[in-house]
């Protein structure tokens, strides 16, 4: 079962979020944060995809704070789009969007220990979240972009973190990759012969082998940390 409920930041700000639930007992939560897309109907499938493993899934819509109801394609305009929505929320102040995710992982809370995914900003915030959020026992990353320069590189998780990375990616040069390894040396790194966006099959960049194996060990860290 699916369905937008409303989430209450701490500062009052009121934030949408896409929520499926399981049939049965939850086996714990997954937060899942979008791209620079909007919760559009990929990343409803994403959460769809957590709810069917037994997860209850949360999607919050992280652009509201600048404009509501966002849901956009991957087509050049849209992606031009989704990049100055991008950043008129990074120049919220503090915490901005971050307190909606906080509130996410609370509401999440309700069916036991919470895992955090997220996807290319969403990447991004994962890893800001696992840094510096309460309530988190795993964090994924897939492509975040951002995570590997060097501000981001220096903070340090409070959960385990496993990062997914392209070897193709244009965005996120390998170079930077294997630097944030050294700098991360807890933080579990896997890289896949495929470009940025490749979990995503609404993308030309999709990679149908990558995003499977991806998925796989996404899943398998999960069930060892929120069983």
């Amino acid at each position: 079962m699916s369905e937008t409920i409303e989430l209450k930041a701490t500062d009052g700000f009121v934030c949408p979020a896409y929520v499926a639930r399981p049939v049965g007992k939850p086996k714990g939560a997954v937060v899942v944060l979008q791209e620079i897309f909007g919760v559009n109907a990929h990343i409803r499938a994403v959460a769809d995809g957590y709810c069917a493993q037994g997860y209850l899934a949360v999607a919050p819509a992280t652009f509201h704070r600048v404009k509501r109801g966002v849901e956009l394609g991957y087509d050049k305009p849209d992606m031009e789009a989704g990049i100055a929505l991008k950043a008129a929320v990074e120049a919220l102040p503090v915490p901005g969007a971050m307190a909606d995710i906080q509130a996410a992982i609370d509401y999440a809370a309700q069916a036991g220990k919470v895992g955090l995914v997220g996807y290319c900003w969403g990447g991004l915030l994962t890893w800001r979240s696992a840094c510096s959020l309460n309530g988190l026992s795993a964090a994924v990353p897939y492509y975040g972009g951002g995570v590997t320069a060097p501000a981001e590189a220096a903070r340090q998780p409070a959960c385990p973190v496993l990062c997914h990375f392209g070897e193709k990616d244009h965005w996120i040069t390998i170079d930077s990759v294997e630097a944030f390894k050294r700098a991360q040396p807890a933080v579990e790194v896997r890289v896949y012969p495929a470009d940025h966006g490749f979990n995503c099959d609404h993308r030309g960049s999709y990679d149908a082998s990558a995003a499977a194996l991806a998925l796989q060990r996404t899943l398998a860290f999960f069930a060892s940390h929120l069983a």
